[in-house]
């Protein structure tokens, strides 16, 4: 199909029909998200949301920088890796707060997942490497890296004060 024909089936006002294959694929979707307690569902309802925060941020920090460095693309990450490591500690079974399985699968597995971005971060790397920008691409790396392990040890050191600290 090419691109016009793709553009005037998407814009065209009739309704269009599911195959067959795709109902039972949606079918098999929704019977799959309705076991494990709904953790599939929610894992899915995360990972939409952190995609649509991760893209938002991106472009705010696009306007605000430029884009001739990935500056949202590492911001995501350190600030994605502060809040499972934050999350993990203060829900863990040491943790303050206690948030079930599927509540923790939905931030750290879903919301984390989506939000972070090291499949942007290996291309926007190589990218920087094809356009022979090699100090770029090192200095991003060794960014990327060491400022996401600070982020999720500063989230865990801030989770285990607050599990430390003794209310009233």
């Amino acid at each position: 199909m090419s691109p016009n024909e793709l553009q005037a089936a998407l814009q065209s006002s009739k309704p269009r029909k599911l195959p067959l294959f795709g109902l039972a694929a949606l079918m098999a979707g929704v019977a799959l998200a309705l076991t494990e307690g709904g953790a599939y569902f929610w894992i899915a309802v995360g990972s939409a949301a952190g995609g649509v925060a991760r893209f938002w941020l991106a472009g705010v920090v696009a306007r605000l920088v430029g884009e001739t460095f990935p500056w949202g693309t590492l911001l995501i990450n350190v600030s994605g890796s502060f809040v499972i490591g934050f999350f993990a500690t203060l829900t863990g079974p040491d943790g303050r707060v206690f948030v079930g399985t599927t509540g923790r699968q939905f931030v750290m597995v879903g919301l984390c997942g989506g939000f972070t971005t090291f499949s942007s971060f290996s291309l926007q790397t190589l990218n920087l490497l094809n356009d022979g920008e090699w100090l770029s691409a090192g200095w991003y790396i060794t960014a990327s890296v060491v400022l996401c392990l600070v982020a999720v040890w500063a989230g865990y050191a801030f989770a285990v004060s607050l599990n430390a600290f003794k209310l009233g």
